[in-house]
Parts: structure tokens; sequence; C-alpha cells
């Protein structure tokens, strides 16, 4: 009665051994997409991770409990995916094999023995020049999302961040510092300083009567459909070549060459930190951002 009590609450096949890698999917997904499902950044969570299911067929029929290294790494090796691809293939094999593992599906997670190839290409994300920049600060108020664009490569939001998870609340003026962000744990609602260069930009929006940062023409939340729209026009009139990503890319950057602080540029990218365990901010930490921040 224990254990029909059990399965009827969480129905997984008794026997562990007839349960394939397709059904640990479709169980595993239906709680892993259960929350946001409607926001922007959920639905790209959502894509990624299916595009990665749809990439490892091989697999489907298999035993999860007889899945081995060696079955997932040949789903990598002949994918012909680039490495963000295979990346997330391996991500999607690591939640699988931790959400078995916590239904005693298996004992040993083999996916921690899956290696994705080095992504040997060089990069082709080139970051603003000074130039460029100056083009963008002359043009601030002619172009609806120059002010966006500075403001992305003075903080190393994500386009998707600035749109979705900052709001006009969110933003310390006093302080210099706004909260938001997406991906990881250490990258969701993390302090991100404000360069004194771009205070006056946010300051404007801020106190717009706009009810959202960015807002389309009916004042509801700009997507990034409509932003990516409008960031090629911008881009051809002001003679540019880059795209919406590179202007993180271009944060990462002018910290590196002004020699800011590792660690204080992670923090503020969100990137995860082994070497510091301690995730909460202190008033000392924030000044400590501040001054790297004010480096570029």
């Amino acid at each position: 009665m224990i254990a029909l009590a059990e399965y009827n609450q969480d129905p997984y096949d008794i026997d562990a051994r007839k349960v394939t890698f397709d059904e640990i999917y479709s169980k595993w997904s239906k709680e892993k997409y259960r929350i946001g499902r409607d926001d922007q950044a959920s639905k790209a969570l959502i894509d990624g991770y299916t595009t990665a299911y749809n990439n490892s067929k091989p697999l489907y029929e298999l035993a999860f409990n007889e899945i081995r290294a060696h079955h997932m790494q040949d789903v990598i090796d002949t994918s012909g995916l680039g490495y963000s691809s295979n990346n997330r293939l391996n991500s999607l094999f690591n939640q699988m094999y931790a959400y078995a593992r916590k239904r005693d599906v298996v004992e040993k997670d083999y996916s921690e023995f899956v290696k994705v190839p080095a992504d040997n290409k060089p990069s082709s994300k080139k970051p603003f020049t000074d130039d460029e920049i100056e083009i963008l600060w002359d043009n601030v108020d002619k172009y609806e999302l120059a002010d966006a664009t500075l403001i992305m490569i003075y903080t190393g939001l994500r386009v998707s961040e600035l749109l979705t998870t900052v709001d006009k609340k969110d933003i310390n003026l006093d302080d210099r510092f706004l909260t938001g962000g997406l991906k990881t744990d250490a990258g969701k609602n993390r302090v991100v300083p404000l360069n004194k260069k771009i205070v006056p930009l946010i300051e404007k929006r801020k106190n717009s009567k706009d009810k959202h940062l960015f807002v389309n023409s009916r004042g509801d939340r700009m997507t990034y459909q409509i932003f990516r729209r409008r960031w090629a026009p911008m881009m051809k009139e002001l003679g540019l070549d880059h795209t919406i990503h590179e202007c993180r890319h271009t944060f990462g950057t002018l910290m590196d060459n002004a020699n800011a602080n590792k660690v204080s540029i992670k923090r503020i990218m969100g990137h995860v930190i082994s070497d510091v365990t301690d995730g909460v901010y202190t008033h000392k930490d924030l000044e400590q951002l501040l001054i790297a921040i004010d480096l570029i």
C-alpha cells in the first residue's frame, strides 16, 4: 500500500530497469518547465533543452540505468554541432542524471565522465572601439536604442536581462547600482554597479512616465524581437557593424583592459565564482564593484 501510494504521487515505472531515456526526459521536462513558462527567458531555456533532446535520438529507447558515458559521448562526438550546442547537450545529460538519481532510477552519474570537445575556433565577436562608443554618445538623443546600447556596454547586462529583469524599482541611483539578471544562480538578481557615465541615461529612463524602462509603441515592455528589429537599422545608419551580444563582450574587454579585478568582473557579469562561497553582497563589496566599474 505504501509503494502504491508513493507510485500514485510520483508515477514512475516501479521497475527502474524499464524506464527509458525518453521517459525520464518527459518527466524531467514537465518539472523543469513548470515555473516561469510564459516569460521570455524561460522560453529561450525551454527551446535550448528541447533542441538538445531532439539531438539525443540514439538514446531515446535505451533503459536509462543502462546508459553509460560512451553512449552520451557518441551523441556529442557525432552531433556535428558547435561548442555551445554540445555544451547544452551535456547540460541536459547532467540534469537528467541528477533527476534520476534523486528518484533512485540510477545509483551512479555517468554524465560526469562526458567531455565536450574544446572550442578551438577563434571568437568572431569584436568589441566596440573607443571611436565607435563615442559615436553612440554623440547620437544618444537621436536613436531610441543608443542609450540602451551604452547601458549594456557599461554594465555587461545581456539584452534579455535589461529588458525583462530590470524594473524602475530595481534601480538605486543614490548608491549607483541596480539588481537584475538571468541564466545561472550567480547571474539571477545580481547587483550591477552603475558607471558614473551612464547614470544620467538610466535616470532619464527611470523618471519617464513609461511603466517600464524600455517600452514598445503601445507602452508595454519591449521584447527582444522588437529590440532586434530596431537594432539593425540603427547600426546601419551609424555606420557600425556589431551584434547585440557584442555590447556584453565590449564590457568584458574594457574591464580587462583597465586591469579590473577578475573576481569583480565575474560578479558584475554574473559568472560563477568557484573560489568565493559567500554570495551575499556587503556594503564593502559594492564599494569595490563601483571602483572596478569606474575604471572604464
